[in-house]
């Protein structure tokens, strides 16, 4: 068929020319919307600014043809062969492009927003600049291809293959990409932040400045990565591989790489306020020096020797425990779990229940915090239930007062300041947590029950493994009896506070010398 019969045909309502042969043929800025092409051969045809949106060109051949300016929106382009075809500036949205060929195609600052790509081979192409927003991208064949600059947010890009792909500057915000492979491809200064990237393959990539804010990088897989100043602030790295990655001055405030594998890692000048240190792989670790400021502005530097660095990096979970000398009965751990839940509405940081191990004569309740900075403030609060709750809270007091006093005869002028603005933290958190004491007559404690008069000993063990005495009764371990010829052995007086001889402050400072101050 010619191309002017072709044309009055379509002009007077014919659709249907399904596998017609147009190849090499001249169509530049043709009407065809909603036409039916498929299976057609429009190899090196010329098809530039031409209208074919809603047509079907499913199965065609479109090799090396012309479609720059061409509008192809919501066209079924499924299985369609433009290999090395020019798609520049070209409107695909919501196009269907299932399994479609599209090696080396030239589609620069090309429409794909909404558009099905499953399946789709674009290796070699270039989509630099390309608008790909909400794009269904799975099991796609990106590999080698151009994205520099390219937008991509929240695309689907589960199990596609980007390996050696060029996604520099490139947008790929909340995407999903999960399972995906981006081995050895550029991700330099790409926007990430959300995108989920959870057991995806990042071995080898460069990801130097990328914004990795709130990603999923769960079992990620970033062997030798180049995360250099990349953002990964509130990023998921649990399980994640990082085995000889680079991540020298990379923002990881708030991160959670529980059990990840840092062996052979760089992290000289990494961010890591507020970050937990359990768990983690890190034989053969670098690290020089740390920034453990808030804000990330290097005003809280740490430089660590080799032994600090092993030390700071097998980080324990800080705790209290509260020994009770008394095993637990059954009203008493109804009672109890009531006390904790009415505190743990005025005091979040126990809301999660305490562990309790119950011996024939004692009881042990384990308090499991987020952070160093919860220790004192947390034991002031758990404590409460308890008849010695009084004596233990002025001591955290009085260790607080002693930290201020000690601090005054420290030589090194950094250690001073930091162990002051610590002081100064605890003490305003405390302040602030003070007023839990007046709720004590709301637990509604019966006095008649051995297991809250007990004498009682109270410890807290910060991340370092360090563990601080807060209060021990001078008469925990010893049986209490009332003084009659006749006497149960359930009776037990109510105990008296008892003065407890303090730990030295050079103990207590050294407890808390690496808090870091303004940690939540």
């Amino acid at each position: 068929m010619e191309i002017e019969e072709l044309l009055i045909s379509y002009a007077n309502g014919e659709r249907n020319f399904a596998a017609i042969n147009l190849s090499e043929a001249q169509l530049s800025g043709v009407n065809l919307s909603s036409a039916n092409l498929s299976k057609a051969n429009l190899s090196v045809a010329n098809l530039s600014r031409a209208n074919l949106s809603k047509t079907d060109l499913s199965y065609a051949k479109l090799n090396v043809a012309r479609l720059s300016g061409a509008n192809l929106s919501e066209a079924n382009l499924s299985h369609a062969i433009l290999n090395v075809s020019n798609l520049i500036l070209a409107n695909l949205s919501n196009a269907e492009l299932i399994e479609a060929a599209l090696i080396r195609a030239e589609l620069i600052r090309a429409e794909f927003s909404g558009a099905n790509l499953t399946g789709a081979n674009l290796s070699n192409a270039n989509l630099r600049e390309a608008r790909l927003r909400q794009s269904n991208l799975s099991r796609a064949n990106l590999s080698s291809a151009d994205l520099r600059g390219s937008s991509l947010i929240a695309a689907n890009l589960e199990a596609a293959n980007l390996q050696g792909t060029d996604l520099s500057r490139a947008d790929l915000s909340t995407a999903n990409a999960t399972n995906a492979e981006f081995r050895q491809a550029n991700l330099s200064f790409c926007n990430l932040s959300g995108a989920n990237l959870s057991g995806t393959n990042l071995r080898w990539v460069d990801l130097r400045g990328a914004n990795l804010r709130w990603a999923d990088l769960s079992d990620a897989k970033l062997s030798g990565a180049n995360l250099a100043g990349a953002d990964l602030s509130n990023a998921n790295l649990h399980n994640a591989s990082l085995v000889h990655a680079d991540l020298r001055e990379a923002r990881l405030m708030h991160a959670d790489w529980t059990d990840a594998n840092l062996s052979g890692a760089n992290l000289t000048g990494a961010k890591l306020h507020s970050v937990s240190r359990f768990g983690l792989k890190t034989e053969g670790i670098i690290c020089e020096w740390l920034d453990l400021s808030p804000d990330g502005d290097r005003t809280q530097i740490r430089r660590l020797n080799p032994e600090e660095v092993r030390k700071f990096f097998h980080q324990t979970l800080p705790k209290i425990q509260i020994i009770i000398d008394a095993p637990l009965d059954h009203e008493s751990h109804i009672i109890l779990a009531t006390a904790y839940y009415k505190i743990a509405q005025k005091y979040p940081p126990l809301s999660q229940p305490p562990t309790i191990k119950v011996g024939q004569r004692r009881t042990m309740l384990t308090f499991a915090m987020e952070t160093d900075n919860q220790l004192f403030c947390a034991a002031f609060a758990a404590i409460l239930p308890f008849a010695d709750s009084e004596e233990t809270q002025r001591n955290i007091v009085r260790f607080l007062q002693m930290l201020q006093v000690n601090n005054s005869t420290i030589s090194l002028a950094k250690e001073q300041i930091r162990i002051q603005n610590v002081s100064d933290f605890l003490t305003e958190r405390l302040s602030q947590t003070f007023q839990i004491k007046l709720m004590k007559p709301t637990l509604n404690i019966p006095k008649r029950l051995r297991f809250f008069q007990a004498p009682t000993q109270t410890v807290v063990c910060n991340s370092s493994d360090q563990t601080l005495p807060v209060y021990n009764h001078p008469n925990f371990g010893k049986h209490w009896v009332k003084s009659s010829s006749s006497f149960d052995p359930d009776d037990i007086t109510t105990i008296k506070s008892a003065q407890y001889t303090l730990p030295e402050s050079s103990i207590i400072s050294d407890f808390v010398k690496n808090f870091p101050h303004s940690q939540s």
